[in-house]
């Protein structure tokens, strides 16, 4: 297992600036973090009044646990954490396709990734902040006025700060202030998440794909499992008798535990979601204006690293602020760092989603095949780039 003893320091020029980061989630609240540890007064605003993050669960790779230790708290999030059990791909009836404890990762990387509740996380990352975020506070306009940047909010409230991170999700105002607004981009599917306590010695750990729908079980602390279910759907639907009778019509017949697993958790433990993401920009800001996270690169979660992504984006902008003291030069350079990183993976991960998401009987057939004969071998190529990088 490797611990990093890295650490982000205090620069004269960082001392008394102003960062104004717009979204408290996961993202924003890390920039907070890394900005206020190298000297920047911070403050966060966020656009709901009731900080309540949702209830599942977050994979945290090698290379997320290597930006949380540069914030000094990758040793809190292993308190939390289970680490990733070996898992597999089967098919609905339990048949094996491919092992995914890949020992050469595990090798070269120490510990791959770790299963988090997704809202002891955000607790952890809040307290370590320290500090109060304005709530109620929807960012309506940013605009960049000589050697400063002003946020105007819904409730005519307005903030003058040094720069501005639009760390503000999927339908970021940030971001659609600087590029228009755009609707994001259907991935063609819905997914079903939820949390329970359950008996882990049972699980069949990992993911299993069937034709147009997928289903995940994977193990937490405090025995407790995270699952995740998908399935090909128009946008927008919801099912009428509730979303755990939708789950069993769809899931009850394949293999064990997936049927107990869904009894197991009260319908409105159960979240439900359409999968979005968004075509890669060729830039994020401009000036004194930065994007961070799901504004910047919202990814479709078939890679696991959304949130990977955005501890990443927090790390590498605050060394960028950190070593110039001109902050769009710094902004710039920081876009340039993680544009064409977060691009290949948006990108990778649309496109195991449209595999694992395919329904064509044939297509399924071939499907199957190759993840058995070829992606077995190919596994550690492909994770390495991701799960690898250096800060």
């Amino acid at each position: 297992m490797h611990h990093y003893t890295h650490r982000l320091t205090p620069v004269d020029h960082t001392r008394h600036r102003k960062a104004l980061i717009i979204g408290g989630g996961i993202g924003g609240l890390a920039t907070a973090i890394a900005l206020t540890q190298i000297g920047f007064t911070v403050e966060v605003f966020e656009r709901v009044t009731l900080l309540r993050e949702v209830g599942a669960g977050l994979s945290l790779w090698a290379n997320a646990i290597k930006a949380l230790d540069y914030l000094g708290l990758a040793s809190a999030v292993r308190a939390l954490a289970l680490p990733e059990a070996a898992g597999g791909i089967r098919t609905p009836s339990g048949d094996l396709l491919m092992q995914t404890a890949n020992d050469q990762l595990a090798a070269q990387f120490g510990e791959l990734s770790v299963m988090v509740h997704r809202a002891e996380l955000h607790d952890l990352l809040r307290q370590a902040f320290g500090q109060e975020i304005h709530l109620g506070m929807a960012c309506v306009a940013v605009t960049e006025e000589g050697q400063g940047v002003r946020v105007r909010f819904r409730n005519g409230e307005e903030v003058v700060g040094d720069l501005v991170i639009g760390a503000d999700g999927l339908h970021s105002a940030v971001r659609a202030g600087l590029h228009g607004i755009q609707p994001p981009r259907y991935a063609g599917y819905t997914a079903w998440r939820g949390v329970v306590g359950f008996d882990i010695s049972r699980l069949q750990v990992g993911e299993t794909w069937g034709a147009g729908a997928r289903f995940g079980q994977i193990p937490m602390q405090g025995n407790r499992v995270y699952w995740f279910a998908t399935q090909n759907a128009p946008a927008g639907q919801h099912s009428p008798d509730g979303e755990k009778a939708e789950l069993l019509r769809l899931f009850g017949n394949w293999h064990n535990p997936i049927r107990a697993l869904i009894e197991a958790t009260p319908d409105a433990a159960i979240l439900r979601n359409d999968i979005y993401d968004r075509p890669p920009l060729k830039r994020w800001g401009r000036g004194r204006i930065t994007l961070l996270g799901d504004a910047a690169h919202p990814m479709t979660p078939n890679l696991g690293q959304g949130a990977c992504q955005a501890l990443e984006d927090a790390v590498v902008l605050a060394k960028q602020v950190q070593a110039t003291a001109d902050i769009p030069t710094a902004l710039r350079a920081y876009e340039a760092a993680r544009i064409p990183r977060t691009t290949m993976i948006v990108n990778q991960s649309r496109q195991v989603g449209q595999v694992g998401q395919w329904a064509n009987p044939v297509a399924v057939a071939g499907r199957n095949w190759l993840v058995k004969h070829l992606l077995a071998r190919v596994q550690y190529r492909q994770f390495a780039p991701l799960i690898g990088y250096e800060l």
